[in-house]
């Protein structure tokens, strides 16, 4: 008999991609289980299955910086609570992180990809069920969506939650309208301005110049510093919410089209957002 849970929850979180650096990620999550009928004549009860995967997720993925152990050029360290990662790119471009060791998930795999998180957590998960069920297959898919879209990374400094991690990461959809009428010529552009992209708060930049920028902050869960090149970054004045984002992406757009009303829809990975006019 299988058990199986289609779109368990989603998974927002950034990744280090062998070539492209920092990446921005959201998948939605599929399970299947494997067993035999307990005395209830289920596997397991839905609400248990349900509940204890999407902690487990939230816990050890969602908004974590996951980091493959397995790439060349990578060094990790762990003491004191804390976890260093420094990495450098193919074009000699260094990577370094510095969080609490809750906000950064090490695992042994040469590239992280959504086969291989997946059988390194289904290695995991497993444990978390009694003894009906007897195997477990996680999938990880990410969203179709039709027209652009980007990859960012951000952390929230001033939120209670796992958004306060300083690198974790969304796959965004993003609408443009000028008077009603969508735009793709924008959200093209919008797209390509925000590829692979770290959005930056100014007051957490501690040092930059045209090639490096490093940021830095303490928020309820302890330090956090990132530091990688300038040219995957992209500065805002104010904390990167989505709502921010979205007004910043609306204000920007009204300057070059002074004479339109502009909406923008700025997505923060599936199936939510931010609305603003400008």
């Amino acid at each position: 008999m299988k058990l199986f849970v289609d779109n368990l929850t989603h998974v927002d979180f950034s990744y280090l991609h062998p070539e492209r650096g920092l990446l921005g990620e959201s998948w939605m999550v599929l399970l299947e289980l494997d067993g035999s009928l307990n005395a209830q004549g289920m596997i397991c009860d839905f609400g248990i299955v349900k509940k204890q995967v999407k902690q487990w997720l939230d816990r050890v993925v969602d908004h974590a910086l996951v980091v493959p152990t397995g790439m060349q050029n990578l060094t990790c360290r762990q003491a004191a609570g804390q976890t260093e990662v420094e990495w450098q790119y193919p074009s000699g471009e260094r990577f370094y992180c510095r969080s609490p060791e809750q906000a950064i998930t090490l695992i042994e795999t040469a590239e992280i990809t959504e086969q291989s998180l997946a059988e390194w957590c289904q290695d995991q998960l497993l444990a978390l069920f009694p003894s009906e069920v007897q195997g477990l297959t996680i999938r990880f898919v990410p969203e179709q969506i039709e027209g652009d879209f980007y990859h960012y990374s951000h952390g929230l400094q001033q939120h209670d939650g796992n958004c306060q991690r300083i690198a974790h990461g969304h796959r965004s959809k993003i609408k443009v309208y000028l008077d009603g009428e969508r735009s793709p010529e924008l959200e093209n552009f919008w797209s390509l301005q925000l590829r692979d992209i770290y959005i930056g708060t100014t007051d957490h930049l501690v040092a930059s110049d045209q090639t490096q920028h490093t940021y830095r902050y303490r928020a309820p869960q302890g330090e956090f510093e990132l530091s990688l090149p300038a040219r995957v970054c992209y500065l805002i004045d104010s904390e990167s919410t989505v709502e921010r984002i979205a007004e910043h992406l609306a204000v920007k757009t009204k300057a070059e089209h002074p004479a339109s009303q502009v909406l923008v829809r700025a997505y923060e990975g599936i199936g939510k957002g931010a609305i603003a006019q400008a």
